[in-house]
């Protein structure tokens, strides 16, 4: 028996030992690397108060929340109905895209970033790191106060900046996909692969343990 576990742990470590390893530089880049950081909290300009003049004074049917909020000068709805969200100005207009060029007003004033180009994206990309937001979005190409390339991503309706990415969120999409084993989409920790490899993992551990505790398992004996 003490040859059978001691088998099992050294084809299991040699079989799971590149993903174990994976699994290992991943946590140690999380554990050092500040989520607020990475996600570029750090060039959002902390937004200032205002008060709402604007008499709203409309119905939006099947509205399941409202949201009142700022874009440039004027005031704008944005409203959650089952359908997805709608956007107004204060007359309950339907709100139309966003211009690039105010998408680029909008970087300047929300965050500390130089805007240097705009592009509309209307298609969605597995793995893109605009995943997981509504389109059409507005990319715009951005530079810090050291000449490093971040992208801003604009919803153009809200004027909301949804995404700050930079080479370090990019290197932490990255080591998230190799932790969860979903190097396409990045996304699907529920995925098959992963649970596989979890259980091996457990077995090759438990296996160590017995290994190390020299246990000698014996069958029980019949009276």
């Amino acid at each position: 028996m003490k040859l059978i576990i001691r088998k099992t742990h050294k084809y299991l470590s040699f079989f799971i030992s590149v993903q174990l390893l994976l699994w290992t530089v991943s946590g140690i880049y999380f554990a050092f690397n500040k989520i607020e950081l990475v996600r570029g909290e750090q060039y959002r300009v902390q937004p200032k108060d205002y008060v709402i003049t604007d008499n709203l004074n409309f119905i939006i049917p099947d509205a399941t929340s409202i949201n009142v909020q700022r874009l440039l000068d004027t005031t704008i709805i944005v409203a959650t109905t089952p359908s997805g969200k709608n956007f107004y100005d204060s007359n309950g207009t339907p709100l139309g895209k966003l211009s690039p060029d105010q998408a680029m007003e909008i970087v300047s004033l929300k965050t500390t970033l130089k805007p240097l180009a705009v592009q509309e994206i209307t298609k969605t990309k597995k793995g893109s790191e605009y995943r997981g937001r509504d389109l059409p979005i507005y990319k715009v190409d951005t530079e810090n106060n050291l000449g490093k390339l971040i992208n801003v991503y604009v919803s153009v309706f809200s004027g909301d900046i949804v995404a700050i990415r930079s080479n370090q969120w990019r290197i932490w999409d990255l080591m998230w996909g190799f932790h969860i084993m979903d190097w396409v989409e990045r996304d699907n920790i529920d995925n098959l692969l992963l649970k596989i490899f979890s259980i091996l993992a457990l077995v090759s551990s438990i296996t160590g343990v017995l290994l190390f505790f020299k246990l000698d398992v014996k069958k029980n004996e019949q009276p």
